[in-house]
């Protein structure tokens, strides 16, 4: 891999990104039902890693090099729109199945499903979860010898579990450097800001304390988001990025707005969405 993106994979990302936004906000107003906010601020990590950091494939388990492949676990499984979108731009699924996204017999469920679409590695939606079972592939691997690495994309909400520092203590005393966690610090939860249900600071020193390699970024700068796996990957350590985002990016009366953490727009809420986000295409 390079060490850095050239100017034209940069571009080629802020188009691909813009396209998933519309994707989310299209797919969650069809279904009547998601989580615009937390989706629309996972974008660009999620973009960045299977675009130019990951190694997979869509013809998933049928690839002669499956078992080689990276894989990824999206602990915050109600951004799963987020990751169909991706998934669908990557060639796991055709872009109009995205339209199916919740509702009755689609693969697309609410939480991502591994008994239901290719690419998916394990079930989430349970909170806190995700890095543990992160943590049982990365040792998996070690043991195994195979240099996959594991990719976790986690909500900051999630880090007020008690399981979460159970795992990020093992994940260090088991040496696992084969693990890159993302943590979407858009600072909301369902019940409002994370410092008021509960503080999770100083984010960045506690994960050291646990013997974490840590890294901070703008999780919507996809340069950063790249520079930030390279790093990574010459580590002796486990890697925490520590993403700073926006809930609801790229629509504006969704930015920081913590009751679009879980409700679908109406018609004229998606018609505005709709406008502002390709307007970003002139």
């Amino acid at each position: 891999m390079n060490k850095q993106l050239s100017p034209a994979q940069v571009d080629e990302l802020k188009k691909l990104c813009l396209q998933m936004r519309i994707d989310i906000v299209k797919m969650i107003h069809a279904a009547k039902s998601g989580h615009p906010g937390g989706n629309l601020s996972a974008v660009e990590i999620m973009a960045v890693l299977y675009k130019h950091c990951m190694k997979h494939s869509p013809l998933w388990d049928k690839a002669p090099d499956f078992e080689q492949r990276d894989r990824f676990v999206l602990s915050k499984g109600h951004a799963s729109a987020a990751l169909y979108s991706i998934l669908a731009h990557c060639g796991y699924l055709p872009e109009e199945e995205l339209m199916t996204f919740r509702k009755l017999g689609t693969r697309l469920q609410g939480h991502p499903s591994c008994l239901h679409l290719p690419g998916i590695e394990v079930s989430t939606g349970s909170l806190g979860q995700g890095i543990s079972i992160a943590c049982g592939i990365a040792m998996g691997l070690k043991l195994d010898k195979n240099p996959a690495s594991v990719y976790v994309y986690m909500g900051d909400g999630e880090l007020q579990e008690g399981s979460v520092w159970e795992a990020f203590m093992n994940a260090a005393h088991r040496k696992l450097n084969n693990m890159i966690v993302f943590i979407d610090r858009n600072k909301l939860q369902i019940d409002g800001c994370t410092d008021d249900v509960m503080s999770v600071e100083p984010l960045n020193e506690k994960m050291e304390a646990f013997g974490w390699n840590v890294i901070e970024i703008d999780g919507h700068n996809v340069e950063e988001i790249y520079e930030a796996v390279m790093s990574a990957k010459t580590m002796d350590t486990p890697t925490a990025v520590i993403a700073d985002t926006i809930k609801g990016k790229g629509v504006s009366y969704m930015e920081n707005n913590v009751g679009w953490h879980g409700k679908a727009p109406n018609d004229e809420e998606f018609q505005k969405a709709m406008s502002e986000l390709n307007s970003c295409k002139q």
